[in-house]
């Protein structure tokens, strides 16, 4: 019976791919749901450190390495997985944010559930939301620009060579903003009808007061607000996929500024 001949240089080379890949999957929002069992997390992760570890160049590093040189290059393969799964994880946080505010207009501020994506207490509309995210985002393919650059970084970006230039935080800084830009696209419809809805209620209120407007208006509230969630439907679904299109090209830039 054959042994494995597995050196200490083998095994750093690993740890640093390993470590690289988990921190990619573990920040994006499906692999890295809290619904998802740990044991398929680390198997993924796994797997595809597996897959790339014989195809991964990295002559130019001096294995094995010492502790104190190990550390940083680990915190480093942890910061760069990291940024390049906040990509997603921004648009994700941008369409959660939507549903909270067009929910706090209906009056489903109270009313909480536990995402499954996120693993967090989050409205009701922000669930819901979230969740035809993930199906427009795994139904476009755009998972697969984070396997490429998975093994596309190690090539820009071979351990110890992290750089956090000036561009790369303008980029984090320019996305960040985006979120909020793209959760008040996204609830503009509904948010703006609901606007006017209660400035109709409150006509109605001034000039008939012996209607009882709070009665009548917040089922009529939440109706309003569902029908134009559904006929916003289309503008939801483009706005979203034009944003999961673009992370390719927002990813390379990342990798080319760190």
């Amino acid at each position: 019976m054959s042994q494995l001949n597995i050196d200490q240089s083998q095994i750093e080379a690993f740890l640093l791919i390993f470590i690289r890949v988990g921190a990619i999957l573990m920040t994006l929002p499906i692999f890295g749901s809290e619904s998802l069992s740990r044991r398929i997390k680390i198997g993924l992760v796994f797997a595809v450190s597996l897959t790339l570890f014989p195809v991964v160049d990295l002559s130019g590093i001096n294995f094995p390495l010492g502790t104190l040189t190990l550390i940083p290059a680990i915190v480093g393969e942890i910061i760069i997985g990291a940024i390049l799964g906040l990509t997603a994880r921004l648009i994700f946080a941008g369409v959660q944010l939507s549903g909270q505010l067009v929910g706090f207009q209906m009056g489903f501020a109270i009313a909480r559930v536990i995402d499954p994506v996120t693993g967090i207490q989050a409205s009701i509309l922000s669930t819901f939301e979230n969740i035809v995210a993930v199906l427009i985002f795994l139904s476009l393919n755009a998972h697969h620009f984070f396997f490429k650059a998975i093994s596309s970084s190690f090539q820009l970006i071979p351990p110890f060579g992290l750089s956090l230039s000036g561009n790369l935080m303008e980029l984090i800084l320019n996305l960040s903003e985006n979120m909020f830009i793209l959760a008040i696209k996204i609830g503009a419809p509904v948010i703006a009808t609901l606007l006017f809805t209660n400035v109709a209620f409150g006509i109605i209120a001034r000039t008939v007061p012996q209607v009882h407007i709070m009665i009548v208006a917040f089922p009529l509230q939440i109706s309003i607000g569902l029908l134009f969630i559904g006929l916003s439907f289309p503008f939801f679904s483009f706005l979203l996929s034009k944003e999961f299109l673009g992370l390719e090209k927002s990813i390379m830039q990342i990798l080319r500024f760190m």
